[in-house]
């Protein structure tokens, strides 16, 4: 069987942007969110929205979704970008050893910021904090500390921005695949592959559809002061999380160490 890398992220952290470049190499099979897919719209979903009345997909397993992913391990490398509130419950040595874990993080006060203004766009209610998940992120992360006695990979939305070509090269060799140039760029258009929560990709996947590549970005700051009431407590909870698996994560090779704005 061929590995199967897995990049766990939180919402709004450019982790679709990094799972299309992992597409355009042409050498991994990738999936969008397979375990949030039977999270949210499974005959076992586990969302906290989720009631007798949400539709569901016929035949989505948890178990059918690692029979997929392993499928297609026997074919060629797979990569998928997941988030790990979605597997909580999976959290067995099975489970864990079928991977080579990395993690994608970012400011939660950015992702709060952006959360808000997706939802309040989509028209859809509002967020509870296990959709959010950095509580179940630095859990994951902490668990594969201590499983093997190293940090995994662990990647920072800002860093990924500022300077993609130096981040995406390290990652690759982190991982130990080959860094492909071509693919930090992609001409715009649809993202069928990344629809299945948002069908037109008109809120959640804008970005990614008018996108042309991973280019860099200078660093924003977003005050927690700005957010709402009930944002800046969540914001709070989340904060410590962030700072922990920040203290593992890459740098460009030479670059010396910046302030996170």
């Amino acid at each position: 069987m061929h590995r199967i890398l897995v990049l766990w992220a939180t919402p709004r952290s450019t982790s679709t942007a990094f799972e299309w470049m992992m597409r355009m190499r042409g050498d991994f099979t990738c999936f969008h969110e397979p375990f949030g897919e039977a999270w949210y719209l499974g005959e076992e979903a586990r969302a906290p929205r989720v009631t007798a009345d949400t539709p569901r997909k016929s035949g989505l397993k948890f178990v059918d979704v690692i029979a997929r992913l392993e499928r297609a391990a026997g074919e060629r490398p797979v990569f998928l970008k997941d988030m790990p509130q979605f597997t909580e419950h999976l959290w067995n040595d099975e489970f864990l050893d079928r991977f080579e874990h990395s993690f994608l993080i970012r400011d939660p006060a950015k992702v709060l910021a952006s959360l808000e203004r997706s939802y309040a766009r989509s028209g859809h209610p509002g967020f509870t904090r296990n959709e959010v998940g950095f509580a179940e992120q630095r859990r994951l992360f902490d668990i594969l500390c201590e499983r093997r006695d190293k940090a995994p990979i662990v990647i920072d939305s800002d860093d990924l921005l500022e300077n993609p070509v130096a981040m995406v090269e390290r990652y690759c060799e982190a991982v130990g695949i080959p860094f492909i140039a071509g693919a930090l760029s992609w001409e715009a258009g649809g993202r069928d592959e990344v629809l299945w929560y948002d069908a037109d990709g008109s809120v959640w996947h804008e970005s990614l559809r008018k996108s042309t590549g991973l280019e860099p970005r200078p660093r924003r700051h977003v005050d927690p002061a700005t957010l709402s009431a009930e944002r800046r407590a969540d914001y709070e909870a989340f904060a410590p999380h962030y700072r922990h698996l920040y203290e593992f994560r890459l740098r460009p090779a030479g670059h010396e160490e910046t302030a996170n704005a």
